[in-house]
């Protein structure tokens, strides 16, 4: 008889049918609990001189911008002073409009966009040639008004003209003076008659503000420069840049303008490469406080930018420049002064909007405007597409901004006895057409 087996209580234990089911949630495979770290993660030191502690500064100032608001956003960005080369829009430096457009990454199209493009015949003044009605697409593009209205504006321009050329009596200006002296009223008067003659056309001139003699800053950097002498020597750092303009007035309206052409087609657009420093322009550096400025505080409603005017000065004189030899810079100059101008206020419109070199502008921003020394108009329209000009965000930067731009205008020839002569509608029209301008 086979030898009886003998469970042992571990078997016995296992085999045995009259258990409960196994319930025991300490045994089952189930993933490990998370534990939360008991100390906080380490992270490189604020005072080190390490690049990863460089690099956490450099992130939580960055972080410290975005999450600020506007006018503390501005603070931050400019409280630090260091030495930055001062652009002055009107110089008389050699082709100083392809260093301004290296300056701001601004690419230069000659003529103006398609909506300002002026028709032939009486179609300019809203008619066509039988005396028909415009076709509705006419009506809608920008400058379009009746004979009546364009007679009248022509009348108030004659006007204006004669009352500084013929009928004021003025005694001989001081030295360097001429333009402040004669040409200066004659343009307030255009720019304050024509806005309130215009307004019944563009509803939105009703609601502008008119600065004169404003003050318009910008404070930008671009590129990067090794450090020659002195205690920081051998260091890298950016190049910084500063835009201190005076235009002689400038509308300021509550929406804004409408875009020239969208943001890709910029990408094709060349911008002139300067690989000399710009000392050798020459600009000098100076250190004082960095500034951005419209014109007007940040919480005005009229914040975006219509149409500066500006003045050319005394010694910019075209027969000098051609007795010199200097016919070509005479062209170049009023483009610098368009492009330095409208980049310094249209890039600071965008900064009151929230945007600077790390968080670009979603939307271009546009402006406009006319250079005069009052007998020739030249005539300008800026298109803002990037603020990423330094050089830790512009390598991957296919946009650029944009600057058109026509050649000088001649809008009347002279004045003979009490008559003006030789005034030229065309330029009026195109005149008319950037103050209707409108979204």
């Amino acid at each position: 008889m086979a030898a009886r087996t003998r469970l042992l209580p571990l078997q016995s234990v296992l085999f045995n049918r009259n258990l409960p089911p196994f319930r025991h949630e300490r045994l089952v495979h189930t993933e490990a609990a998370v534990r939360e770290p008991a100390y906080p993660p380490i992270v490189p030191s604020l005072t080190a001189k390490s690049k990863a502690a460089q690099r956490r500064r450099l992130e939580e100032r960055l972080e410290r911008v975005r999450a600020a608001a506007v006018p503390d956003k501005l603070s931050l960005l400019t409280r630090t002073q260091r030495k930055k080369y001062v652009v002055i829009p009107q110089t008389y430096a050699r082709n100083a409009d392809r260093w301004y457009q290296h300056f701001t990454k601004t690419a230069y199209i000659p003529g103006l966009p398609e909506k300002f493009s002026l028709t032939t015949g009486e179609t300019e003044r809203g008619e066509t040639e039988q005396g028909d009605p415009p076709p509705p697409a006419a009506q809608n593009a920008p400058g379009f008004i009746g004979d009546d209205a364009f007679a009248e504006i022509r009348s108030l321009v004659t006007s204006a003209i004669l009352q500084e050329r013929w009928y004021m009596k003025k005694r001989k200006p001081a030295l360097y003076k001429e333009q402040e002296h004669f040409v200066a009223p004659l343009l307030r008067n255009l720019v304050t008659g024509l806005t309130r003659s215009l307004s019944t056309h563009n509803p939105l001139l009703l609601q502008s503000s008119t600065d004169l003699k404003p003050q318009v800053n910008f404070y930008w950097m671009r590129g990067q420069r090794t450090i020659a002498k002195g205690h920081r020597k051998r260091r890298v750092e950016t190049i910084k840049f500063q835009i201190d303009d005076e235009p002689h007035s400038q509308i300021r309206i509550q929406q804004q303008l409408p875009e020239f052409t969208t943001l890709e087609s910029s990408y094709a657009a060349e911008v002139p490469e300067v690989t000399f420093s710009p000392d050798v322009m020459p600009l000098f550096r100076r250190q004082y406080d960095n500034n951005v400025f419209t014109g007007a505080k940040v919480p005005d409603l009229a914040c975006y930018g219509h149409t500066q005017f500006h003045l050319v000065p005394d010694r910019y004189r075209r027969d000098n420049m051609a007795r010199s030899h200097r016919s070509d810079q005479v062209e170049a100059f009023l483009r610098a002064n368009g492009l330095a101008s409208l980049f310094a206020w249209t890039g600071a419109q965008a900064m009151y909007q929230g945007f600077w070199s790390h968080d670009d502008v979603t939307r271009p921003f546009v402006s406009q405007a006319v250079i005069t020394d009052g007998q020739f108009f030249s005539f300008f329209c800026y298109q803002l597409n990037t603020l990423a000009l330094s050089a830790d965000v512009d390598a991957d930067n296919l946009r650029k901004n944009l600057l058109w731009g026509t050649e000088s205008l001649r809008l009347y020839e002279g004045v003979q006895d009490g008559a003006v002569v030789g005034l030229d509608d065309n330029v009026l029209k195109l005149l008319v057409q950037f103050l209707l301008n409108k979204p």
